[in-house]
């Protein structure tokens, strides 16, 4: 495959950032074909290099230094270590954002204009560069210099007080979701804004400033509860798994296990009646339309389930398969990377690793008709690619040896 073919193989981007959020946003920019350089810290690098276990095994079956959780969020970029705290590092840094199209940054705010490091500096040496900033709160606002993490955002941004089962209930009680979800929406905006940052600089020759804060982010995300609220003055609450808009959605019981049904329209719910044998619930002036549906979801619930009840699991999704009603299992996530669509998708990879293993890496969602996604690299080792990325800056062996000895760079 021609690298060249991938959307985004003309951009170079300058990764500053650490944890998760902007990492996504940087693995993003990745696998579009962007060459991606994160900078990490002599010694220590990325948080999320340190927290596991799991660790990946090396070929003698040993941990590695590489968390799954640093695997999962820094494929296909090349690492340097570098002191941000050293003039010399600092160097290193602004020769860096001469040549890159974007800066991903995600340090406390005021931390990198200490170091000159900040957009307006680095703006003024390169006018065309696109910085994006990503933070807890954002730069502004009287929480702007508190630093935040995903838990804490699902829970100041509302999401937990909509997630979870109804008090009273077994179970009940607020609830963070099951992936750091605040931290991937975080970085998908992020990726959405430089992006489109880069496509004004082709209109208008210049770069901008990217100010994204996770807070802003979870109540942008709060989306339909957000506007249930706002046009009704309701306050959304907790209801477990069942939707609070369209229904019959929720989690049902067949004789042997559980099935998620999904019914999303008028004419689906009257399959479902016709497969549970019970056609006459579709013209119920009480269950006949959606609006009614939520309206009577305490009547219609108990009938449900007392059909679900004498169902054999698969034959039952089987046949709702059949009638174009979505119904399916709960997957562990083994189960996940054994269902024939997500196999016949190729949504898992393998890629050499420097350890001397293969590590396997889930691939990216994203399929062009027109161009080609890149074959990424494994996350690096820490440090990786720094000689090789300062030798392109013009830096000799000598060089290199003398920052090393220095503790610029690891």
């Amino acid at each position: 495959m021609n690298p060249a073919q991938a959307p985004l193989s003309h951009v170079k981007v300058l990764d500053l950032s650490r944890i998760l959020a902007a990492p996504w946003a940087g693995q993003i920019l990745a696998d579009l074909g962007a060459e991606v350089i994160k900078v990490e810290r002599p010694g220590a690098g990325d948080d999320t290099r340190s927290w596991g276990p799991p660790f990946l095994k090396d070929a003698e079956g040993r941990d590695t230094k590489e968390a799954g959780y640093y695997l999962a969020v820094n494929r296909g970029k090349r690492s340097i270590t570098v002191s941000l705290d050293k003039p010399e590092g600092q160097r290193i840094v602004r020769e860096l954002a001469m040549e890159c199209d974007i800066v991903l940054e995600n340090y406390k705010a005021g931390t990198l204009e200490r170091y000159g490091l900040d957009e307006a500096s680095l703006r003024k040496i390169n006018p065309r560069l696109i910085y994006c900033s990503v933070t807890g709160f954002g730069q502004t606002g009287p929480r702007r210099d508190q630093p935040a993490y995903d838990f804490l955002i699902q829970a100041m941004g509302g999401l937990m007080s909509v997630t979870g089962e109804r008090d009273g209930r077994p179970g009940g009680g607020p609830q963070k979701v099951g992936v750091p979800i605040v931290d991937l929406m975080t970085g998908m905006y992020t990726a959405v804004a430089v992006l489109a940052a880069l496509a004004r600089r082709d209109q208008t020759g210049r770069g901008d400033a990217i100010d994204i804060g996770m807070l802003d982010v979870q109540v942008a995300s709060l989306a339909n509860q957000a506007m249930n609220f706002l046009v009704s003055g309701k306050v959304p609450q907790r209801n477990g798994n069942a939707h609070p808009n369209i229904q019959p959605q929720d989690v049902f019981g067949c004789a042997d296990g559980d099935v998620i049904l999904v019914v999303g329209n008028d004419g689906q719910f009257a399959k479902l009646c016709d497969v549970l044998g019970r056609a006459e619930w579709a013209t119920d002036e009480r269950y006949a339309t959606n609006a009614q549906r939520v309206r009577h979801i305490g009547e219609l619930a108990p009938l449900l389930r007392e059909a679900f009840a004498g169902w054999q699991r698969e034959d039952l999704i089987a046949a709702l398969d059949k009638a174009g009603v979505p119904c399916g299992a709960i997957n562990s996530v083994a189960d996940v990377f054994r269902d024939p669509q997500v196999v016949a998708r190729g949504m898992l990879k393998h890629v050499p690793h420097p350890s001397g293993v293969d590590v396997p890496q889930v691939a990216s969602p994203m399929r062009f008709a027109e161009a080609q996604l890149p074959t990424c690299d494994a996350p690096p080792l820490l440090g990786q690619h720094s000689d090789e990325i300062l030798e392109k800056l013009g830096y000799g062996t000598a060089d290199i040896a003398a920052l090393r000895q220095a503790g610029v760079i690891g």
